[in-house]
């Protein structure tokens, strides 16, 4: 059988160290060093990566500009050669066992594991504007540490569509000098007048966004409802983000204000054995970062797996000790 295998033909019977559900660069990452450390690993990918729309990753070092895509086929023939399970599909739920779980794959088997990682990222759930949608990853953006220097000097356009819109704007400012504040019909206050007008950032007039307007496949500009076409040729806004963490309803994990499960500094939920890196866990995460959470994970799950194992060895060997004494006691058979 391949490394790669369909959700169908992934064995339920055994069990794993560690199962990770997600194969992006922080699911992979785990993945990487929990194979090198010989642990029984399997990643289930559904293959739908965040930043799929983008052409190119930027900020990672020794890989700037490659496109997404080739860096996860890179990761996943390296962890393969560790001998990683890679599973295509989608979990379903995760339920907890005595010192296990077991998962469910969407019309697949049931797998057992030692511990979950959770690596399936984030959504990001776009406003209702036309247009906007089929310019994501082009020149509608959302992280300027991301695609702010592929677009620099070039007029900006910044939606208000979220209660973080204007400081986005304050950020996207060092990209370029010609940036524009599009309120569409979320209020300013005085404080965020001064701030963008110190900032260097012109504020266009209030009124709902009818929707992001192209030219030869090019954005032209940002339409309001009054008819006027704020110009620009890149537009920045800020998404509502939400966690793909459904498969771990019902286990309790404790969130957040913003709904983001939490972790310590290695990615442990509130739930033992149970663990989430990357985006899923910290909406701030840029590609390499995630990557490096995926790591220290991995790092920190086979510490606890070897100490479950310790204390397993010492309870089997007292046990071993204990029988073996009690035995030396009872009179021999006449």
């Amino acid at each position: 059988m391949s490394d790669t295998q369909k959700n169908g033909q992934a064995s339920g019977q055994d069990m794993y160290d560690a199962v990770v559900i997600g194969g992006g660069a922080s699911g992979l990452s785990a993945a990487l060093v929990l194979g090198r450390a010989r642990r029984k690993v399997a990643v289930i990918d559904a293959g739908e990566p965040r930043n799929a729309p983008a052409a190119h990753m930027q900020g990672f070092l020794s890989r700037d500009g490659m496109p997404p895509a080739a860096l996860l086929d890179v990761g996943r023939a390296e962890v393969s050669g560790y001998g990683v399970h890679l599973i295509e599909g989608k979990a379903e739920t995760v339920q907890p066992e005595p010192r296990s779980f077991s998962l469910q794959l969407a019309g697949g088997p049931v797998l057992r594991t030692r511990h979950v990682v959770l690596a399936t990222g984030l959504r990001d759930e776009l406003p209702e504007i036309p247009g906007i949608r089929e310019r994501w990853g082009r020149d509608v953006l959302h992280c300027p540490y991301c695609h702010g220097y592929e677009v620099r000097d070039r007029p900006f356009a910044v939606l208000g569509t979220h209660p973080n819109s204007v400081n986005q704007a304050l950020l996207v400012r060092q990209w370029s000098e010609d940036i524009v504040y599009v309120p569409g019909t979320r209020p300013l206050t005085d404080d965020d007048r001064e701030r963008l007008d110190a900032r260097g950032v012109r504020i266009a007039a209030a009124g709902a966004i009818v929707q992001v307007v192209t030219k030869d496949d090019r954005l032209h500009g940002v339409e309001l409802a009054n008819g006027t076409v704020v110009p620009c040729e890149v537009a920045f806004l800020f998404p509502r983000m939400v966690p793909n963490d459904g498969v771990l309803d019902g286990l309790g994990c404790d969130r957040n204000e913003a709904g983001f499960m939490t972790t310590d500094s290695a990615g442990r939920t509130s739930v033992p054995g149970i663990w989430a890196v990357g985006n899923v866990g910290d909406s701030r995460s840029l590609v390499i970062s995630a990557a490096g959470m995926g790591a220290a994970a991995a790092f920190a799950l086979n510490h606890d797996l070897v100490d479950a194992e310790v204390h397993r060895s010492i309870t089997e060997l007292r046990t071993a000790r204990t029988a073996t004494q009690n035995g030396a006691e009872l009179p021999a058979e006449q």
